[in-house]
Protein backbone atom coordinates (compact mmCIF):
# COMPACT_ATOMS: atom_id res chain seq x y z
CA UNK A 1 0.00 0.00 0.00
CA UNK A 2 1.24 3.73 -0.97
CA UNK A 3 1.84 5.88 2.11
CA UNK A 4 1.34 9.79 1.61
CA UNK A 5 4.51 12.15 2.41
CA UNK A 6 4.63 14.75 4.92
CA UNK A 7 6.03 18.14 4.87
CA UNK A 8 9.20 16.98 6.62
CA UNK A 9 9.46 14.42 4.16
CA UNK A 10 9.11 16.15 0.90
CA UNK A 11 11.86 19.22 2.47
CA UNK A 12 13.72 16.10 2.03
CA UNK A 13 12.99 15.31 -1.06
CA UNK A 14 14.33 18.63 -2.28
CA UNK A 15 18.18 16.85 -2.03
CA UNK A 16 19.66 16.48 -5.57
CA UNK A 17 19.27 12.52 -6.02
CA UNK A 18 21.70 10.57 -7.79
CA UNK A 19 20.96 7.44 -10.33
CA UNK A 20 22.99 4.51 -8.54
CA UNK A 21 23.24 0.66 -9.28
CA UNK A 22 23.84 -0.96 -6.32
CA UNK A 23 23.09 -4.14 -4.27
CA UNK A 24 23.21 -4.61 -0.61
CA UNK A 25 22.08 -6.52 2.20
CA UNK A 26 20.09 -4.48 4.89
CA UNK A 27 19.58 -5.90 8.71
CA UNK A 28 16.33 -5.69 10.24
CA UNK A 29 14.89 -7.13 13.21
CA UNK A 30 11.57 -8.13 11.80
CA UNK A 31 13.03 -9.40 7.90
CA UNK A 32 16.24 -10.12 8.84
CA UNK A 33 19.14 -10.01 6.20
CA UNK A 34 17.29 -9.04 3.00
CA UNK A 35 19.39 -8.47 -0.64
CA UNK A 36 18.08 -5.03 -2.06
CA UNK A 37 18.67 -3.09 -4.87
CA UNK A 38 19.75 0.96 -4.59
CA UNK A 39 18.67 2.68 -7.31
CA UNK A 40 18.98 6.69 -6.15
CA UNK A 41 20.73 7.81 -3.38
CA UNK A 42 20.95 11.69 -2.02
CA UNK A 43 23.35 12.94 0.56
CA UNK A 44 19.83 12.29 2.79
CA UNK A 45 18.62 8.71 1.49
CA UNK A 46 17.92 6.36 -0.66
CA UNK A 47 15.43 4.06 -3.09
CA UNK A 48 15.21 0.99 -3.79
CA UNK A 49 13.02 -0.93 -7.11
CA UNK A 50 12.57 -4.52 -5.11
CA UNK A 51 10.52 -4.13 -2.16
CA UNK A 52 11.06 -7.03 -0.39
CA UNK A 53 7.89 -5.77 1.93
CA UNK A 54 9.17 -2.99 3.70
CA UNK A 55 6.62 -0.26 5.14
CA UNK A 56 6.98 2.97 6.12
CA UNK A 57 8.78 3.10 9.47
CA UNK A 58 10.70 -0.26 9.35
CA UNK A 59 14.37 0.76 10.33
CA UNK A 60 17.22 -1.33 8.58
CA UNK A 61 21.58 -1.04 8.96
CA UNK A 62 23.05 -1.65 5.56
CA UNK A 63 27.21 -1.29 5.22
CA UNK A 64 27.55 1.02 2.22
CA UNK A 65 31.09 1.62 0.37
CA UNK A 66 33.28 4.66 2.10
CA UNK A 67 30.16 5.18 4.27
CA UNK A 68 30.48 2.00 6.24
CA UNK A 69 27.79 0.79 8.74
CA UNK A 70 24.18 3.27 8.44
CA UNK A 71 20.83 3.28 10.04
CA UNK A 72 17.87 4.35 7.65
CA UNK A 73 14.44 4.34 8.20
CA UNK A 74 11.48 3.56 5.46
CA UNK A 75 10.03 6.74 4.33
CA UNK A 76 7.45 5.44 1.70
CA UNK A 77 6.37 2.90 -0.65
CA UNK A 78 4.61 2.45 -3.78
CA UNK A 79 4.13 -0.60 -5.33
CA UNK A 80 7.58 -2.70 -5.43
CA UNK A 81 9.52 1.15 -4.44
CA UNK A 82 10.27 2.04 -1.28
CA UNK A 83 11.80 5.23 -0.08
CA UNK A 84 14.48 5.66 2.89
CA UNK A 85 15.81 8.27 4.59
CA UNK A 86 19.58 8.28 6.49
CA UNK A 87 19.94 8.52 10.23
CA UNK A 88 22.04 11.25 9.23
CA UNK A 89 23.47 13.38 6.43
CA UNK A 90 25.96 12.17 4.31
CA UNK A 91 29.56 14.46 5.03
CA UNK A 92 30.00 15.76 0.86
CA UNK A 93 33.72 13.89 1.05
CA UNK A 94 32.36 10.67 1.85
CA UNK A 95 28.79 11.01 -0.35
CA UNK A 96 31.01 11.67 -3.63
CA UNK A 97 33.38 8.80 -2.71
CA UNK A 98 29.80 6.65 -2.36
CA UNK A 99 28.73 7.82 -5.76
CA UNK A 100 32.07 6.90 -7.86
CA UNK A 101 31.48 3.16 -5.94
CA UNK A 102 27.39 3.02 -6.64
CA UNK A 103 26.89 5.33 -9.60
CA UNK A 104 26.65 3.33 -12.93
CA UNK A 105 29.24 3.89 -15.09
CA UNK A 106 28.67 5.97 -18.30
CA UNK A 107 29.58 4.35 -21.75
Amino acid sequence: MAHALTNSDLDLRIAARHRANHTVIAESKLRGDTQIHIINVSAHGFMIDDNPGFERGDRVELRLPVIGRIEALVIWTSDNRAGFQFERVLRLPNFLGLLEIISPKLR
